[in-house]
């Protein structure tokens, strides 16, 4: 591996969206670090695109676990010295979730510390090492479900879906997208939230529309921007997403 690639963080690597997403960074040439909080899983699947002639490598990094996080920006330091492509794409659900009146407060407790407040711990630490990019990407991977507008909306297909937990976390990280974007405006990093779609992984239970490889496409474009990119969007596959 060597660090005339771009290098790219992948969270939630080892399976599902993310680990096409780290199949498609690499076939683009870009070196992955495939993140997973079991190091083992993600260990293997860096060895399988590895053996497809790959470049790719597995670090630990648990989104309620900062003690992973900060390890794993060391890591990435020592062993590249910087970091171009930061996909924060580690997410979970929670079976008690649900409409308000009966998802369980831990169920949104969880949900709000791994998809919004894990992200944010994860992109503080690997801030520094963006900032040594040429041209840093940050894809913060979201849903149509944590947009407002759609939530409100009795015409969407979305409109039922009402999982508090879930696309209350989503919608915290799309503010996320936009405070960093404007906090970063006159820097080379872009940040932008993906829908990549409904992909048929683990988090769905299997259901979607989409696979993998499909839903991975649009999360890999916007990591791979070139100079005249735009920063601080909310997209989907159809185009721009409402906040």
């Amino acid at each position: 591996m060597t660090d005339t690639k771009r290098i790219a963080l992948v969270t939630g690597a080892n399976k599902g969206i993310g680990l096409e997403i780290a199949r498609q960074l690499a076939e683009a040439g870009v070196a992955v670090v495939l993140g997973a909080r079991d190091l083992t899983r993600g260990q293997d699947a860096a060895n399988g695109l590895a053996e497809t002639g790959l470049a790719a490598e597995a670090i630990e990094i648990d989104l309620n676990d900062e003690k992973t996080i900060a390890s794993a920006a060391e890591q990435i330091a020592a062993r590249h010295g910087r970091l171009d492509i930061l996909v924060n794409n580690a997410g979970i659900v929670d079976a008690e979730d649900g409409p308000p009146s009966a998802a369980t407060t831990g169920a949104a407790r969880r949900l709000m510390e791994t998809n919004f407040l894990g992200t944010l711990a994860v992109t503080q630490a690997m801030l520094p090492l963006l900032r040594r990019s040429s041209a840093g990407r940050i894809v913060n991977l979201s849903t149509t479900l944590g947009s407002l507008a759609i939530n409100g909306d009795p015409t969407s297909p979305y409109y039922e879906a009402r999982l508090i937990g879930y696309n209350a976390s989503k919608a915290a990280l799309n503010m996320l997208t936009v405070q960093l974007a404007a906090e970063l405006k006159d820097t080379p990093i872009v940040v932008n939230s993906v829908a990549p779609g409904y992909v048929r992984t683990d988090l769905t239970g299997g259901n979607g529309f989409m696979s993998p490889a499909e839903g991975a496409r649009l999360p890999v474009k916007y990591a791979l921007l070139g100079s005249d990119a735009a920063s601080g969007r909310f997209v989907e596959p159809q185009g721009d997403a409402p906040w």
